[in-house]
């Protein structure tokens, strides 16, 4: 086994008692209708895209774009579930640089750091320019307990989808040629695009339960988040133990 696998499961690890952590603070401290429903919102969507990214992209990708991107947007709903207007243009460009540049790290290991750095720059560029148009994550807001995904959502998923392709395309052709490029560029893109709409399609559901599970419900949930983190944490230990070649 790889020791940069090995590494990447004891950060996952890591990552998971963190976020078991977190909930089981929401249960502790009591969070409905307090600061710490903003919590609730970002471990949920730090989980669903970092697994959605990780499975398609990779584990360390997983990590760095689900925290980035699950932080970012709780920020932004847990605002429009307050009823209040969404942040300014400078502190959305924020947000997408915040983005950018964990999708520039998430991509560091595979192709390097100049593609990084470019893909980073241009999707943080796209993200800005979306913004202004009125293309944001609170766009069609709701908390409902059903699944919803809107016209006005669809297309800004699919928007998504292409801008990535694109824009992994532009990379591999100036920044850093390599083969396969349009292969990767469709990967990203549909994997990008796929991840952004069942985070959309769920959003309203995750909306909902946000404030409105019982904080013992939450805890129990975090105590097994605990429970999983310290399974991977350990592996490195059991490969040592079992004597198991690590290169």
């Amino acid at each position: 086994m790889d020791h940069h696998t090995v590494a990447a499961i004891s950060i996952a690890g890591t990552f998971f008692d963190l976020l078991g952590s977190l909930y089981l603070a929401y249960d502790l401290l009591g969070g409905q209708h307090g600061p710490l429903r903003l919590l609730t919102r970002a471990v949920t969507y730090s989980v669903v895209f970092g697994v959605g990214y990780g499975i398609g992209l990779g584990l360390f990708f997983g990590l760095a774009s689900g925290l980035a991107t699950g932080l970012t947007i709780s920020i932004e709903l847990n605002r429009a579930a307050r009823s209040l207007p969404h942040y300014s243009l400078p502190w959305e460009g924020l947000f997408s640089a915040i983005r950018g540049l964990a999708f520039g790290a998430g991509l560091y290991r595979i192709l390097g750091l100049e593609y990084a750095t470019a893909f980073g720059t241009l999707i943080t560029i796209g993200q800005i320019f979306a913004y202004s148009r009125g293309m944001r994550p609170s766009i069609d807001y709701v908390a409902s307990r059903r699944p919803r995904l809107t016209r006005r959502q669809f297309s800004g998923t699919l928007v998504r989808t292409v801008g990535y392709i694109v824009t992994a395309l532009v990379c591999s052709a100036l920044v850093h040629r390599f083969d396969h490029a349009w292969p990767f560029a469709i990967r990203v893109g549909l994997v990008t695009g796929l991840v952004t709409g069942i985070g959309v399609t769920v959003n309203p559901y995750i909306e909902y339960y946000a404030d409105n599970l019982p904080e013992r419900r939450l805890g129990a949930f975090g105590i097994a988040l605990i429970f999983c983190g310290f399974a991977l944490q350990s592996l490195q230990y059991w490969l040592a133990l079992f004597d198991v070649r690590v290169t």
